[in-house]
């Protein structure tokens, strides 16, 4: 069973519901510890206080905010946990907006919210109920780990799901990059989408969708645990490099995909022919200096 990681209860105008928030993800990824080569002991992070000369235990540890070196502020958790803010306890709802109006780069770790006790039963399934026929979700704020969060409020089957989101004031302008300045004709950009085309597809259900990195790792674990050679690296089909013919690799590109999805040819409409076509720039917009404002959801 999943772990509560946090409770307390969405606010919804005068509606209350009570829940507990539980992780909606899992994470797979191979773990490696430190070890001490010579003799392959574990090598651990030991807490250390500098002015006693000892390690310390972790009920020896609280936190503080260092004004200087020599003048630190000590907060205690009890402190943290009756902050003067309505969100310390509660997601609190503050706007529906569609979905398709939010840039997905603020949106963060998802986490379910299920109904707790059966006096929150009846409310949970209402807010599920209005957020799927109206087709919007739901932005909150609630606060956890030490700051307040903005959060996005949607439905997944029939389950509620908050997702993490970031302030304004954390998404950096794009402006700041070096982003490239080149020529291309309508021929090119018709091709990108030819190619954009073939590789279409409905879901992202498929083999080539997987976590190879992980399953790679794990066939070298079980080789050297078993004394076998290890696998041999796969070759790579061709060497990195300019591309002399944007054209040339494009039409390679789409029939590529269109072998690896199994298409015969008949079905597929060819790239189009080269043609005297006026150029569009896609230009380097110059770099603004915004000053900072205040933090906005």
């Amino acid at each position: 069973m999943p772990r509560t990681i946090w409770s307390g209860a969405i606010s919804f105008g005068l509606v209350t519901v009570p829940v507990n928030v539980q992780s909606a993800t899992e994470d797979h990824s191979v773990r490696f510890h430190q070890y001490h080569l010579e003799d392959m002991s574990r090598v651990r992070v030991r807490k250390y206080c500098e002015i006693e000369d000892r390690e310390v235990d972790s009920m020896e540890i609280g936190k503080g905010y260092e004004l200087s070196r020599d003048n630190v502020i000590p907060i205690s958790d009890d402190e943290l946990a009756d902050l003067p803010l309505p969100t310390a306890k509660a997601i609190e709802i503050k706007a529906f907006i569609p979905l398709e109006s939010i840039d997905p780069i603020r949106i963060g770790e998802g986490y379910y919210l299920e109904a707790h006790g059966t006096v929150a039963a009846k409310p949970y399934l209402l807010l599920v109920k209005a957020l799927g026929r109206s087709s919007k979700v739901a932005v909150a704020k609630y606060a956890w780990s030490g700051r307040e969060r903005l959060g996005l409020l949607r439905v997944r089957g029939d389950a509620l799901v908050l997702h993490a989101m970031r302030w304004d004031d954390e998404i950096r302008d794009p402006a700041a990059l070096d982003l490239p300045s080149a020529d291309l004709t309508d021929d090119e950009i018709d091709g990108a989408l030819a190619l954009v085309d073939r590789m279409t597809r409905d879901n992202l259900d498929g083999d080539d969708l997987c976590d190879t990195y992980t399953q790679a790792l794990e066939q070298i674990i079980e080789a050297k645990r078993d004394h076998k050679p290890l696998p041999a690296a796969p070759q790579p089909e061709g060497e990195p490099g300019d591309v002399v013919d944007l054209m040339a690799a494009l039409t390679a590109s789409v029939k590529k995909a269109r072998t690896g999805r199994g298409q015969d040819d008949a079905d597929v409409h060819p790239l189009p022919k080269k043609r005297a076509a006026k150029k569009t720039a896609a230009k380097k917009a110059p770099a603004k200096k915004t000053a900072r404002k205040p933090r906005s959801a």
